[in-house]
Order: C-alpha cells, then sequence, then structure tokens
C-alpha cells in the first residue's frame, strides 16, 4: 500500500513538474520599456503564437540590475539601449549572443540593423538587434522663452522654471555644449573623468536655477502644461505629445546635438525561452506591428518601411524638429566601456549632495 501511494505521489509531482515546464515553454517573459508593448499588439502576437507574454517594465538601469541579480535568468527577452550591453555583458555576462539564423533580416533597416550589431558585438558574437530609436534634446515653451542650447537651462531670466534628469544623459549634453566630446574620451579614464568634473560644477552652479531633477514622465509632463516648467531636456516624443495638446511646446535639436538612442532586443544569458523571444522579435519588426508599436511610444522604429506607416503628425513633428543638418548633429550613444558609469556615478552624487 505504501509503495502505491508512493508511486501515485512520484505520478503527481512528474506530472506537476511537467505542467510547470509546458507552461514555461509557453510563456515569454519580457522585460521592457512602458509603451513597448501596447495591449493590442501583445493580444495579437498571443493569438497568432500561441505564447502568453508576461511583462516586466523597466529602465536601463533596473535591466542591469535585475539581471546582474540572477546572472541572467528571469526574463526571456530585454530591451535595454545599444551603449548598454557590451559593458555589463563584459563585466558580468548577463546577455547569451544572438543567433541571427532566427532572425528575419529583411525586415530591419540595413544602416540601423548593421550599426546596432556593430555596436553590441563582444568577442565577436552580435548581443543586441535594434527596435525603437530617438532622440534627448530640449522642449521648450516659445511662448514664454526662447532656447537654443542645453545651457540656456541655467540662463538667469528661466530661474526656477528648468528642469533636468539627474542622470548621465545630462553629464554628456552639457559636455558637448561646452564644446567637448566626451564620446572621443570613452578610452581615456583620466581624461573623462577630469571632463566630467567640469561638467558637475557646470550643474552645481545650475542646480539652484532647475525647478526640480525630475525622475519620472508624468511630473515633468505636467510641470510643462502648467507653465511652471517652461524648458526642460527630455526625450523627443515627450515633447512631441506635449506639442499634440500645446502647439506652443516644442521639440528643439541643440545648437551641440541631439543625444541619439537605440533601444535594442537583447536575450538574458539564462532566459528559458529563446524560441519565444525570436518570435516576438520578428513578430515586432513586421512594418504594421512596428507602426503600431511606434504609434504607441512616440519614436520611429528599425523596422524597414514602418516609418511610411507612421501618423501623418508625428512625421510632421519630426521633420520640423529636425532639419537636415540637426538629423547630421544627432550624438548617437557609443557602446559604454566599463568603468564609465562608476565615473559618472561619483559625479552625479557630487552633485545631487551640493547645497
Amino acid at each position: 500500500m505504501k509503495i502505491r501511494y508512493s508511486l501515485i505521489a512520484a505520478g503527481v509531482v512528474a506530472l506537476g513538474c511537467a505542467g510547470s515546464a509546458l507552461a514555461q515553454e509557453k510563456t515569454l517573459r519580457l522585460l521592457t520599456w512602458a509603451d513597448y508593448a501596447p495591449a493590442d499588439t501583445v493580444a495579437q502576437f498571443e493569438k497568432e503564437s500561441g505564447y502568453k507574454v508576461e511583462l516586466t517594465l523597466s529602465n536601463n538601469e533596473e535591466m542591469i540590475s535585475k539581471l546582474r541579480a540572477t546572472g541572467g535568468a528571469g526574463f526571456d527577452l530585454a530591451q535595454p539601449s545599444q551603449d548598454r550591453i557590451t559593458g555589463p555583458q563584459a563585466e558580468f555576462g548577463i546577455y547569451k549572443p544572438m543567433d541571427l539564423s532566427k532572425l528575419k533580416a529583411e525586415l530591419f533597416i540595413p544602416s540601423m540593423l548593421d550599426a546596432t550589431k556593430k555596436n553590441t558585438t563582444l568577442a565577436g558574437k552580435v548581443y543586441g538587434l535594434p527596435h525603437i530609436w530617438g532622440t534627448d534634446g530640449l522642449v521648450v515653451n516659445t511662448k514664454l522663452t526662447q532656447m537654443a542650447d542645453y545651457p540656456d537651462l541655467c540662463r538667469a531670466d528661466v530661474k526656477g522654471k528648468t528642469a533636468v534628469r539627474l542622470k548621465r544623459p545630462t553629464l554628456l549634453a552639457f559636455a558637448f555644449a561646452s564644446g567637448k566630446d566626451p564620446f572621443a574620451l570613452y578610452n581615456n579614464a583620466k581624461a573623462y573623468s577630469a571632463l566630467m568634473d567640469e561638467v558637475g560644477k557646470t550643474m552645481i552652479a545650475c542646480k539652484g536655477n532647475l525647478k526640480f531633477f525630475w525622475d519620472n514622465k508624468d511630473q515633468l509632463l505636467n510641470g510643462m502644461r502648467a507653465g511652471e516648467i517652461v524648458g526642460t531636456m527630455m526625450w523627443d516624443t515627450g515633447g512631441w505629445k506635449l506639442n499634440n495638446e500645446k502647439p506652443e511646446i516644442q521639440f528643439i535639436a541643440p545648437k551641440s546635438g541631439a543625444l541619439g538612442w537605440i533601444d535594442t532586443f537583447a536575450i538574458p544569458a539564462k532566459g528559458k525561452n529563446d524560441a519565444a523571444a525570436y518570435a516576438w522579435i520578428n513578430f515586432n519588426i513586421r512594418p504594421e506591428i512596428a507602426a503600431k508599436v511606434g504609434a504607441s511610444a512616440g519614436n520611429f522604429t528599425a523596422s524597414k518601411g514602418a516609418d511610411q506607416l507612421a501618423d501623418a503628425k508625428l512625421k510632421a513633428q519630426f521633420a520640423a524638429s529636425f532639419p537636415e543638418a540637426a538629423l547630421k548633429n544627432v550624438k548617437w550613444y557609443p557602446a559604454v566601456p566599463v568603468g564609465i558609469e562608476d565615473i559618472e556615478g561619483r559625479v552625479l552624487d557630487r552633485i545631487k549632495a551640493a547645497n
């Protein structure tokens, strides 16, 4: 009798494990940004593929932190920016190489695919593929003030009416505005540290001019809507969103250059469902799907032909913000070498602590 019960119990456990494994095989655990997986797109993917999508919304710092804590486990697909892949991979080994044979490469804009592959290659292996791209620049209420470059946020006449994030893009923006190229110093830690110290002093002097360091999108958008903030550094999509509501609020490519980013698809080192990950990538890069996701995020994608399906207003806003010279002047983020963010982190801490 005991043997029979043991066999039954073992069978129940085995069935439970099999069921769990099957559920895992049919689930895509996606670590991504807000607005990159709109509900209707997720529903269509689930219906077409048979996979269930589990969403976790995050940002670059949190993605790296989560994957570092687990050694690359817990998720099947992540969406870090292209400059945040090779450094963390070299240091923590949190991603696995992409299997390019599983990719519908013909659906990507060739130049963007090639550039991202190059920027996410480590030891001859590719770790990231392009998805959504955009820029950081100035968003200005043109009825209340005029601005041409990042240091205008620190002018006396707009004291208490501007905002920036206390993050690395702000340091880089003010470095470019000072006439230096921080990206050219990435492989010279001493020179990069000296430049960041310089920028840190500039930001400390500017700190009293800022109404706040913004840390969430709604806080900033509401400040701009109310006229409490007349100028800020933020993403183009936020500026275009506000422009839809108030035409006088415009996204402006700064004189020293907007900062260009590309968010990618990357597969965590201990992801358990690569098949679902590649299915999601190939689904999302289809022009009609990419156009929907681009509309949700307010940005353009790496999908070939998706821009032709984009909202006419968004295309017009992009053209107004980026005349040809401004587009050529975009400073695209290169891969961040190990140690660079430690230098920046120390400077950001000093800015935060300064009175």
